[in-house]
């Protein structure tokens, strides 16, 4: 609905008035911040770069086109730009609404962990720091251009991650599970795993 015009405010008019910002100045590298939401939940796991996306949310849908300006900046004004997919990263002053935030919180209370269906959708976690070395790595190399996943290669469910908060806390698991929202089923990924190998071939 009306909402859409959130996503495009600030992931499509955004980026597009920072690139056209930059355009024609000697900058030294363009890092666009995307999201594996742009993946959807229909192609092959692990997620490669050159998948095919299919976003099955605002939020992806926007990302995605975003992606395609960065494209249509290098490819039209040579602006030396570089995409990354970020995957599920957590750490330090997460937003209160993230998942972490709100399961730490209920097990620092004594409360229950909600999770969607059985808990058995994965993620590909990725700590904060090592999300942000990711990103540093494509500033210190600026001959490398693209797009690229940021990840840890490794697939955890939500379920796995509760019982390990509740055994680091040394308290006995509370888990409550619920069904999907329908507001969320047909934009929800059940999965999520980053391939890596275009990384590493880059010298990460």
């Amino acid at each position: 609905g009306d909402d859409f015009r959130t996503y495009t405010s600030h992931n499509v008019d955004a980026t597009q008035r920072l690139l056209e910002a930059v355009k024609g100045r000697p900058i030294h590298r363009f890092v666009y911040a995307s999201s594996s939401s742009v993946y959807g939940d229909n192609v092959s796991i692990p997620m490669r770069e050159d998948a095919l996306p299919q976003p099955v949310s605002p939020y992806g849908v926007t990302k995605l086109a975003a992606e395609q300006l960065c494209y249509l900046y290098h490819a039209n004004y040579r602006v030396p730009t570089t995409s990354v997919r970020y995957f599920t990263v957590y750490g330090p002053r997460q937003r209160p609404d993230m998942a972490f935030h709100r399961f730490m919180r209920a097990a620092l209370a004594g409360e229950a962990i909600t999770l969607f269906g059985d808990g058995e959708q994965t993620r590909d976690f990725i700590y904060v720091e090592d999300a942000v070395r990711q990103t540093l790595y494509f500033f210190d190399h600026p001959d490398i251009s693209g797009l690229y996943n940021c990840g840890t290669g490794v697939a955890r469910s939500w379920l796995d991650l509760a019982r390990a908060l509740f055994a680091a806390m040394e308290r006995e698991p509370r888990i409550r599970f619920v069904d999907i929202p329908e507001s969320i089923r047909e934009r929800y990924q059940y999965h999520t795993q980053s391939d890596l190998s275009k990384l590493r071939s880059a010298g990460y």
